[in-house]
């Protein structure tokens, strides 16, 4: 089995910046050689709204990220291979950014197939 573990989270003021972490959890990452994670994501979901897309990174796109226009220039998504981790470097944090986080996997092994993984989500709020 697989599971995320998400750190990072808390009370940061407006503009301020905070960092998530992801960790894709499971020893058939390590047993596996030809395991992989396709795809790494960050969504957000505030109270009363939908899940959205935050940042994305993906083998298959042409340039590996994309990123909800509201984030763009400000949040940067960034993985460890080796660690099997992936990171969201929010800076110049504002209101609207304030919801609960998840890290999104798609991850493939010989055991388990290709199959999608969420993390239990962690909280940003951003006071003004």
């Amino acid at each position: 089995q697989v599971r995320l573990v998400e750190s990072g989270g808390g009370l940061v003021q407006l503009g301020g910046s905070l960092r998530l972490s992801c960790e894709a959890v499971g020893s058939v990452l390590k047993t596996d050689p030809i395991s992989s994670i396709n795809i790494w994501g960050w969504y957000r979901q505030a109270p009363g709204k939908q899940r959205e897309l935050v940042a994305r990174f993906s083998e298959s796109d042409g340039d590996g990220t994309l990123y909800q226009g509201s984030v763009a220039g400000r949040f940067t998504i960034s993985r460890n291979e080796f660690d099997h981790t992936t990171y969201l470097q929010m800076n110049n944090l504002n209101v609207e950014d304030t919801a609960m986080y998840y890290c999104y996997a798609q991850i493939y092994a010989r055991a388990l197939g290709l199959l999608d993984y969420w993390g239990q989500g962690t909280q940003v709020t951003v006071s003004s």
